[in-house]
């Protein structure tokens, strides 16, 4: 009994605020605060979906006072087809203006992920940019001096290209690369920088000697949560901030990760 209440009624609403020091090779500059915030599930059902505009509005207020340069939001921004909103506005409206509140100098970079897509892809992608949110599909762009930022469709609904999103990224240049699905780490061509990935949830339950019993897609089921590799080619796949299916959480806390980019030693 104890244990179906912490998981949930109090894991579900544990946020957790990571911060990872990576070192990337070739880095020019001074370091760089990259916020990471995945998988919101955004729906006004707080008992089913934990994740209300309410308790978003506070994450976005938690996430600015980190002072982030640049942002990331790897999709799946909503949880319910049905959500309906007090207003009568449609769902993506009312969630592009909470996450609208988020700031940083370099800019707050999407991609859409899908929920996204099962939702209304180009209505919710039409929200995001008029909020100030740039949503970045198969595509990439130079966000500062000598540093390219490249989102990759979700690959769980068919969208992912990452050879396209790449294309114009300079091979000597850092990168900062997100995707959905981190499945489409199985198709990434050669990049120095970060690469960051959510969808799995960490499979919201990850068990002792187990890890998680599945996640979604095809990505390889030890790929829930945390630091993975691909021919040489590290992403980091976060928990997310939501939950998808059941409303729990069992030692996979929800999160949003601050990453400090800095130059390799050595």
């Amino acid at each position: 009994m104890l244990l179906a209440i912490w998981a949930v009624g109090i894991e579900p609403r544990w946020v957790a605020a990571r911060r990872i020091d990576h070192r990337v090779p070739g880095w020019q500059g001074p370091p760089l605060k990259v916020a990471v915030a995945s998988d919101w599930h955004l729906s006004p059902r707080a008992a089913w979906r934990v994740m209300t505009p309410e308790r978003a509005r506070h994450l976005v207020e938690e996430i600015n006072a980190a002072h982030p340069d640049v942002v990331l939001l790897p999709g799946d921004f909503i949880a319910d087809r049905d959500y309906e909103t007090a207003s009568g506005e449609p769902a993506e409206v009312e969630i592009a203006a909470i996450l609208g509140g988020l700031r940083a100098p370099l800019g707050v970079y999407a991609v859409l992920g899908n929920h996204d897509w099962w939702h209304g892809g180009a209505s919710f992608r039409a929200a995001l940019e008029q909020r100030g949110i740039r949503v970045l599909e198969n595509e990439a762009r130079q966000i500062d001096a000598g540093l390219w930022l490249a989102g990759v469709g979700d690959h769980y609904t068919g969208h992912s290209d990452p050879a396209r999103a790449l294309r114009e990224v300079p091979a000597d240049r850092p990168a900062l690369v997100m995707m959905h699905d981190p499945a489409s780490l199985l198709d990434m061509p050669p990049v120095q920088g970060l690469l960051v990935a959510g969808h799995t949830h960490g499979g919201q339950v990850f068990l002792p000697g187990i890890g998680a019993p599945m996640v979604p897609g095809a990505a390889p089921r030890q790929w829930a949560y945390g630091w993975v590799q691909h021919r040489g080619l590290p992403a980091f796949v976060t928990s997310g901030l939501g939950v998808s299916i059941l409303p729990l959480r069992l030692n996979m806390r929800p999160e949003w990760l601050l990453f400090v980019l800095d130059a390799a030693v050595g």
